[in-house]
């Protein structure tokens, strides 16, 4: 029951394949070229459609820059993540220049996904729990304590039903639990 961390500095940007952005892959679980899960960093930076996932569920929102529209969204820093349908591929506008984004990607088909901001304590369940940070700060899981550094990723495969809190240095940060479908 350990926490795996990944910071998002720490991970080699990969270059999209329309030359509009670049993605730090931070978790595909449970494994790269067959995941239920994803979740990432974008760095956007051209107006330009997001790629089409048949099945997925996406989570989206901006961490860093003026925001992007999609549809009729205008989304910016400290807004709720926007959930949609990854079939959709909307045509994202940046406002006023490049953002930084975070993605949460997960197979409708092979499980359920939970997504919320991690503002309260709450007793772990599910096969997978993740936090990710904006600002960094201290992950909480039964009285054991675990740093984070900002724009970093936590996750731990069947959780001890233990209370998980956590304790930021600023910025957004969002709990994920993960379950296989019933």
């Amino acid at each position: 029951m350990s926490w795996s961390v990944m910071s998002a500095e720490a991970v080699t940007p990969q270059r999209w394949k329309n030359n509009g952005g670049w993605t730090r892959e931070l978790l595909a679980w449970p494994h790269s070229n067959d995941w239920a899960l994803r979740i990432s960093v974008a760095d956007i930076e051209a107006d330009g459609p997001f790629s089409a996932f048949e099945g997925v569920q996406r989570w989206f929102g901006v961490l860093s820059g003026h925001g992007v529209r999609l549809w009729d969204y205008e989304l910016c820093v400290g807004d709720d993540l926007l959930s949609f349908d990854g079939a959709l591929a909307p045509d994202c506008e940046l406002i006023k220049g490049p953002t930084r984004d975070f993605n949460v990607m997960h197979q409708r088909a092979r499980g359920q996904l939970r997504v919320f901001r991690a503002e309260q304590a709450w007793v772990a369940e599910g096969q997978l729990v993740a936090l990710f940070s904006v600002g960094g700060g201290v992950l909480n899981h039964g009285g054991r304590e675990t740093p984070l550094a900002p724009l970093s990723l936590a996750w731990c495969e069947t959780p001890a039903a233990q209370p998980l809190s956590f304790k930021g240095a600023g910025g957004d940060a969002w709990w994920m639990v993960w379950s296989e479908s019933a």
